[in-house]
């Protein structure tokens, strides 16, 4: 493919040098030419640079591709002309005061002011209650009404404000606006010592522990040279995979109970607990905290734990199969899971879905397969890809990806596993200066990305995290589009989104 943009690898630094820096005009202009013709945005964002201010975007098709600009304080928006720009945009006004023109959406994300001192793009007093301030869309009419849900909820669950307008029951537009529980994690990366990145990491959504330590250990490692043994990449493998599992698992209870189908949602809510219990063998953390490390993991897998796991897998293994053809052979299930909370193809694809809510959509990608790291390159990741785009395709997706997960695992633990295990004292690094690196894995629920630029003198001047449900939360918006209300609470728990993994 002939494109300004360098081609770059997953998990691979290289110099800040050699990455194109482009005029706007032509970073703008192949930016949205390579998105029309079907690459999607993996990163965008600004960043600080001797007193100035710059862009940098990485896209993906069957490679990755990168180049970066000057931003101007006011630019003509990308999202204009590539709808999948638009959330990126958004943070940059938010986080730097750039102005993208022509925007059409140009909402807050996560109400704090921005770090370089310029005029608010929204118009906000940063003293005053802010999300008071966000400008909802609504819909017109004397029989339209609203329906405000949220930001505190009738739960042990985090905060967001899901606003309704509809005709009688039927949702016309449903508005999602998050950003409650801002918790400065970019900058703590930048600002705090090594050592204390991965715990940083590991919180920045605690169900995706593993998804985000093992996106910081490849950034720190292809900046330091240090290369984990075999025995790591298996380790770590296994890990991601029991994170899969155990929400996967705990996803297909909570659609169980949301249709009143109380067996299935008592035995996964069970089985939950035991696939997590799998991770505290491993490492002593039901969420697999402590786990991976830059340099591998801290933990190894003696043979006798090893079989203990192997044993206990086996048998959750004929569990599950059991459960899942309870669930996926009840007609009244299944009545209410199809048709229900449709988003097609081409709104997925506009919107950049990933993970099994884009795969529900028909979106084969699973950065498994098309950018695999760790053990992955050596496995067979299979499409999953539905073309319903209903709640049964994303129960479904989470079905298969369970039983895939298993059989994973299970090959990864009929063998020895050696290797050598990081220790606290190995955890202060010294990066390589002037450089960038990105990394992509498939978290639970899709890809997952970190970029890290690093300074002439090897210091952190930019961590970039973007979660799977930065992409995904206009998707549930999209599934309640002239859907009765009261399938709001299934179509919630069929996309399970992450708030703290988007109020970073």
């Amino acid at each position: 493919m002939t494109t300004l943009f360098k081609p770059i690898v997953n998990g691979q630094a290289l110099r800040r040098s050699e990455i194109p820096h482009l005029s706007f005009d032509d970073f703008r202009a192949e930016a949205v030419r390579l998105v029309r013709n079907g690459a999607r945005v993996v990163q965008f964002f600004a960043y600080p640079d001797e007193g100035r201010l710059k862009m940098l975007a990485v896209l993906r098709t069957a490679e990755l591709w990168a180049a970066g600009c000057d931003a101007p304080d006011v630019f003509d928006s990308l999202t204009a002309d590539a709808e999948p720009f638009h959330l990126f945009e958004r943070e940059m006004a938010e986080q730097y005061g750039l102005v993208p023109q022509g925007h059409p959406w140009l909402k807050m994300v996560r109400y704090h002011p921005n770090s370089t001192g310029r005029p608010d793009v929204f118009g906000n007093d940063y003293t005053q209650d802010i999300p008071g301030n966000y400008p909802y869309y609504a819909v017109k009419g004397q029989e339209i009404h609203e329906v405000a849900v949220g930001p505190v909820h009738a739960g042990v669950i985090e905060p967001g404000h899901f606003r309704f307008n509809c005709i009688g029951e039927r949702v016309l537009h449903l508005e999602i606006q998050l950003g409650y529980q801002h918790r400065g994690v970019e900058h703590l990366m930048t600002a705090s010592p090594m050592k204390r990145l991965p715990i940083i990491a590991e919180g920045i959504a605690g169900d995706t522990s593993v998804g985000n330590a093992l996106c910081l250990a490849q950034a720190v490692e292809a900046l330091t040279g240090t290369a984990p043994d075999f025995g790591a990449h298996i380790i770590r493998t296994i890990g991601l995979e029991l994170e899969r599992i155990a929400n996967h698992t705990g996803d297909l209870g909570a659609l169980s109970g949301d249709v009143a189908f109380l067996p299935p949602a008592n035995y996964f809510g069970r089985m939950r607990g035991d696939f997590l219990n799998l991770s505290l063998l491993l490492c002593g953390n039901r969420f697999g905290k402590g786990l991976v490390r830059p340099g591998g993991t801290r933990f190894s897998l003696p043979n006798d734990l090893r079989r203990t796991m192997n044993e206990r897998i086996g048998v959750l293994r004929t569990q599950t199969k059991h459960v899942l053809d309870l669930l996926f052979t009840t007609s009244s299930v299944q009545s209410r899971f199809e048709r229900c909370g449709v988003v097609s193809r081409d709104d997925a694809d506009r919107l950049g879905l990933v993970g099994p809510a884009g795969r529900a959509s028909g979106l084969a990608y699973d950065a498994r397969r098309c950018f695999p790291t760790e053990y992955y390159p050596r496995l067979d990741i299979p499409e999953n890809a539905k073309t319903t785009g209903d709640v049964h395709a994303r129960a479904t997706i989470r079905a298969e990806e369970i039983l895939q997960s298993v059989t994973i695992i299970t090959a990864l633990l009929n063998g020895p596993v050696d290797t050598d295990c990081v220790v606290e004292s190995q955890t202060d690094y010294a990066l390589s200066p002037a450089s960038f690196v990105v990394t992509v894995n498939e978290a639970w629920r899709g890809e997952l990305s970190h970029a890290l630029l690093t300074d002439g003198e090897g210091r952190i001047v930019r961590y970039k995290v973007k979660d799977p449900s930065f992409h995904n939360w206009n998707g549930l918006s999209m599934a309640l589009r002239d859907t009765g209300i009261s399938d709001f609470p299934l179509n919630n728990k069929s996309f399970n989104l992450s708030y703290c993994g988007y109020d970073l």
